[in-house]
């Protein structure tokens, strides 16, 4: 069986940020509740990014890394998302554009909630396995954006909508699928599936969500043990505690998953709750530190997590990461791979932790104006110019650093540029 996997992967995490607890604090929020999200910190929309401009900063670091043949090898860009700009036209066309791919280039979106993205990566690397294009590479990109918006109407405002407030981010994680698995190296055929139809969270219109958290938690972790038990199914001699080194779980908010893993290791090990602890603490951990700067970034969050753990775990020597997918609505998958020294160094030179550290800290009052701005780049806004200098000091923290923003709108086409 030949090697695929991820070649390279980048996160982008925006160019603003705001202090949950500071957040939490203002919307006078049970605190104690709060301490359940394990957030610190979340990226923040500004109106001059979206989903497009999220995805091209994520992928351009891996892309100028390329040579002009190697460009030339990128057959296929998945976008995954949920925050989709356009009912039928797929924002990875503008990808392609922007960073200057082939025409020879499959290019199309998938939609499956928080899902989405293991969908296309898994998609990506049977294109490579089934050799039809020896040499083939595919572009998968998750982006996925919360774009608050205050509405005129003067909508009831309740604790659940805040506390979703304080957990849901902004970003994009990109990657580079091929034979060359430099950073993961994919376990093929160790899959497990499980989904069903449950009506957990869901999008009934473009720009807001509804849904029954409890119910989403409920599904959440019933698909865990699930998918986990399929995987065990097509899997000889799975062990949940001794054959990963690590676990990457999507990560809603990082409670969540510590009550995935406590379960799991109930369920599995019979584990006592000092030594879940540990185990949460060694192999799950290290993979919510990007996570607790971003928020949830729905599809693209499991990867985030993925980067996350290459970047601040342990690999001295090649470790497994056993990985869980899931989207509401709902679909999941249990998968693993391997990940070596070589490749934590690769990782290194993105600097993901110091490109979070740098962006620009929102205030209340700065927020709460974005949050009456937002409206304008809203689903289906036909014309707009955006006003750079609206919000000085996020756009001084990015200007000149080559990052591509929204300039305007124009007849619904999106118009973007670099600075």
């Amino acid at each position: 069986m030949p090697k695929v996997g991820i070649e390279a992967l980048n996160v982008y995490g925006g160019s603003a940020k705001i202090d949950v607890r500071m957040l939490g604090q203002a919307r006078q929020l049970d605190m104690t509740r709060f301490d359940n999200l394990m957030m610190k910190e979340k990226a923040v929309a500004m109106p001059f990014e979206d989903p497009v401009s999220y995805a091209i900063n994520a992928a351009k670091p891996i892309i100028d890394g390329l040579s002009n043949l190697e460009k030339q090898q990128i057959k296929m860009v998945i976008t995954c998302t949920e925050s989709g700009i356009d009912f039928g036209k797929s924002i990875s066309t503008y990808i392609q554009d922007y960073l200057g791919l082939s025409r020879n280039c499959r290019m199309f979106e998938i939609k499956q909630a928080c899902y989405a993205s293991t969908a296309g990566l898994q998609m990506a690397l049977n294109l490579i396995l089934s050799q039809t294009s020896p040499g083939a590479k595919a572009l998968v990109i998750g982006t996925d954006i919360s774009r608050f918006i205050v509405t005129e109407e003067g909508e009831a405002i309740n604790q659940d909508w805040y506390f979703a407030e304080s957990s849901s981010g902004a970003g994009a994680v990109a990657m580079l699928v091929s034979d060359v698995p430099k950073i993961f190296q994919a376990d093929v055929g160790c899959n497990g599936y499980y989904g069903y139809e449950v009506m957990d969270t869901c999008r009934p219109n473009p720009d807001s969500e509804a849904g029954d958290a409890d119910l989403s938690l409920l599904s959440y972790l019933d698909c865990c043990e699930n998918a986990y038990q399929h995987y065990q199914e097509q899997v000889e001699g799975v062990d949940y505690q001794e054959t990963f080194d690590y676990l990457s779980f999507h990560t809603p908010f990082g409670g969540m998953v510590k009550g995935a893993h406590r379960s799991m290791m109930r369920k599995f090990k019979r584990a006592k709750p000092a030594d879940i602890e540990e185990d949460f603490q060694k192999r799950v951990m290290p993979g919510l530190v990007y996570c607790q700067q971003v928020g949830n970034i729905m599809g693209a969050t499991v990867f985030l997590s993925l980067a996350s753990m290459i970047d601040n775990a342990d690999f001295s020597k090649p470790r497994r990461i056993g990985i869980f997918s899931y989207g509401s609505g709902c679909c999941s998958e249990f998968y693993s791979g391997v990940a070596f020294p070589q490749g934590k160094e690769i990782q290194d030179q993105q600097n993901i932790g110091y490109h979070l550290a740098s962006r620009y800290s929102l205030n209340m009052e700065e927020y709460e104006q974005l949050l009456n701005y937002s409206s304008r780049v809203a689903f289906g806004t036909r014309n707009v110019t955006l006003d750079y200098e609206l919000f000085p000091g996020v756009w001084k923290q990015i200007e000149g650093k080559g990052r591509l923003v929204l300039k305007r709108i124009k007849e619904f086409h999106r118009e973007y540029e670099w600075v």
